[in-house]
């Protein structure tokens, strides 16, 4: 019943935003709840999957432009976790337990290598493999979570799946070192990702303001050299919200989020 009461009242949100401002529980679980519908968006909606589509779409009409390769060694480097797999399965265990991201709930999910494959990914890596383009696979998933990715990423049988293209995270969370490192030896033709940090160190760790004004600094990759793929569950998007906070309880997120939003 709390979850039909919950989408019910999502639904009334709908027609009236303001409304759901004064009306939604204000307690521990409205986070958790608020990651369980954008769940429900990334696994039902058949928007979402436009929107993946349409960046890569986009990746290999940008692809084509560049062939046929020629001089270095061309790659393709994506990040993984709601760019190649789809974590939301476990967004939804965490909601229906009324609690938020952690650490060794995410081991866990990771542990079972049972991600789907992100709407239209494994066809646009399989397209681009088909042509001569490498793909290195940079996220800050942790060194503990080396096997269990490869297995995941193997079980779709994504191009390069293995130890020598998976660039785990070591001692910072920032991308910038280890796409460095790439562009040294090869010539990068894309990016993808989800987060803006997946594209620039302009990203890493700013605060809302500065990756605003970055952003529009960059509008001319977006679409070009940069792919971002919809992920309305997680990101630095909401960490920069929150100021890099992460010891906040899903109560003070809540309150956080209501003293900001505008209405009417």
């Amino acid at each position: 019943m709390k979850r039909i009461a919950f989408f019910v009242l999502l639904a009334a949100a709908a027609c009236n935003p303001a409304r759901q401002l004064k009306t939604a529980p204000h307690n521990d679980t409205a986070i958790a709840d608020g990651k369980l519908f954008t769940a429900f968006f990334q696994q039902r909606a058949a928007e979402y999957r436009a929107l993946c589509f349409q960046a890569f779409n986009t990746a290999r009409l940008r692809l084509d432009q560049q062939l046929p390769l020629q001089g270095k060694q061309k790659i393709i480097i994506t990040d993984i976790d709601e760019t190649v797999l789809d974590n939301s399965a476990y967004a939804v265990h965490q909601g229906l337990l009324g609690k938020d991201w952690d650490q060794q709930s995410w081991y866990a999910w990771t542990a079972l290598a049972e991600a789907d494959t992100v709407p239209g990914a494994a066809s646009f890596l399989w397209y681009a493999a088909a042509r001569g383009v490498q793909v290195f696979y940079v996220t800050n998933r942790d060194e503990k979570e080396r096997a269990a990715t490869v297995r995941n990423l193997q079980k779709f049988r994504l191009p390069n799946a293995d130890d020598a293209h998976l660039m785990l995270k070591q001692t910072t969370s920032s991308k910038e070192a280890r796409r460095q490192q790439l562009m040294a030896n090869y010539e990068v033709v894309l990016l993808l990702g989800d987060n803006l940090a997946d594209f620039s160190s302009l990203f890493d760790k700013k605060p809302e303001d500065e990756r605003k004004a970055a952003a529009d600094s960059s509008a001319a990759a977006f679409g070009s050299r940069f792919i971002i793929l919809p992920n309305p569950n997680y990101g630095d998007w909401e960490s920069a919200f929150y100021r890099y906070n992460y010891g906040l309880t899903p109560a003070q997120k809540d309150s956080a989020i209501r003293a900001t939003l505008r209405s009417f």
